[in-house]
């Protein structure tokens, strides 16, 4: 037995795994159809692993077989009737479907929030690269077009890029100002940084934004998302990591460091002479 609301879905604790479990309603929220077979693929998980075996990133492995939604991130043939959204396994927000009457084409984009069924997107730039068309919700523009104040997400790097940034759910950037050559954008943590105005993005915010309030209810939820229990570093042996071994319960012997010995607290590990596209301007600090 279940309790549903519009957004969330809670059960009855038959089990203590059940107890706390607070997952999204996704048969009211999403469109109750297959997904487009030429727009999906097997993906193969590496598990952490490299191209010779060795794990480079932990806490990774195992999880449920999913096929991967190619979500167009570049927004060049993105465009016609929306479908709806659809759930996809490998992100944390929706996919919204898209149909082009005129090609007969389907594509995948981020869900935004705020589109419904039927509406229409349109591809806003002609040959010449003008804006022919009003500019939307979901429109998918140059920073050097768009004025300031605007919300956006899938924001790119530069030009002919696809959108890597604001990409999670509930995730927008704000346009703040502009200048010769960069747009002033601000996230959500209070930071500036500076992109290029050949950089593109998309109008809105990315939808799902009460995916955070969701409660898995128990650890084999997690391990069915493929993501490995995590090992306190005193827990494991001192050929292992150098907080452990010792009688008993230490508390490590030392300031905190990584399996490899370099501190984890309170030391930069960002090379400040490796030069970014993205500069950092501004960070406001949370008042207590």
């Amino acid at each position: 037995m279940t309790n549903t609301s519009n957004s969330f879905k809670t059960f009855k604790p038959h089990t203590n795994g059940m107890r706390t479990v607070r997952l999204l309603n996704r048969i009211s929220l999403l469109k109750k159809c297959k997904h487009v077979k030429s727009l999906v693929s097997g993906h193969l998980s590496k598990k952490g692993r490299n191209n010779s075996g060795q794990i480079t990133c932990w806490h990774k492995g195992g999880g449920h077989k999913r096929l991967y939604r190619h979500v167009d991130f570049l927004r060049k043939k993105s465009w016609g009737l929306v479908e709806g959204f659809e759930y996809d396994p490998y992100r944390n927000s929706w996919i919204n479907r898209l149909f082009n009457p005129d090609i007969h084409f389907y594509s995948y984009i981020l869900g935004i929030k705020g589109l419904k069924t039927g509406d229409y997107l349109k591809d806003f730039y002609d040959t010449n690269n003008k804006i022919h068309t009003k500019v939307k919700i979901g429109s998918h523009l140059y920073l050097k077009d768009l004025p300031s104040g605007f919300v956006i997400h899938n924001l790119s790097s530069n030009l002919n890029k696809k959108g890597q940034y604001l990409r999670a759910a509930g995730a927008y950037g704000q346009l703040i100002t502009k200048t010769s050559n960069y747009a002033r954008i601000k996230l959500r943590s209070g930071e500036h940084r500076l992109f290029p105005l050949s950089a593109a993005a998309s109008l809105g915010s990315v939808c799902n934004e009460d995916y955070k309030f969701t409660k898995l209810g128990k650890a084999g939820r997690n391990r069915w998302y493929g993501r490995r229990p995590i090992v306190r570093g005193v827990a494991i042996n001192p050929v292992d990591h150098p907080h452990g071994g010792g009688e008993g319960r230490t508390s490590g012997g030392r300031p905190s460091v990584t399996p490899w010995g370099k501190p984890t607290k309170g030391q930069p590990t960002k090379n400040k002479s490796c030069f970014s596209p993205l500069r950092v301007l501004l960070k406001t600090k949370k008042k207590k």
